[in-house]
């Protein structure tokens, strides 16, 4: 089945980067450790990301524009929202699921090295 993810896509990345924080530290966990998982799956650094928020820019070139999505993102499986991550045939779309998977693994106090992939 085909959706239209256009609203997800053009959704600002600004908009869901506080949720992703709350989650966090509702679990003890930090907004460092966000933005570390953050960093290690685009490739983005920390003034890039305080571009990307300033500028509301949206998930499509969020990711797009990303310096490097990390190659070890296949290693990246599980189940978000009710579908595995790794069968998601939508490339961006999976790629906005590795991050809400990367997230859910921190706000379940799984080890940084684990959540990475290391």
């Amino acid at each position: 089945m085909k959706t239209d993810n256009t609203r997800v896509y053009k959704m600002s990345f600004a908009s869901v980067y506080p949720h992703y924080i709350a989650k966090a530290e509702k679990k003890g966990r930090t907004k460092a450790e966000v933005d570390e998982i953050i960093f290690w799956l685009t490739g983005y650094n920390g003034r890039d990301l305080q571009n990307i928020l300033d500028n509301k820019t949206d998930f499509e070139n969020f990711f797009t524009k990303a310096p490097q999505i990390n190659p070890n993102v296949s290693k990246i499986t599980g189940v978000v929202c009710g579908i595995r991550v790794e069968n998601i045939e939508d490339k961006l779309m999976q790629q906005i699921r590795y991050l809400d998977k990367l997230v859910d693994e921190l706000s379940k106090g799984k080890a940084m090295e684990k959540i990475l992939r290391m």
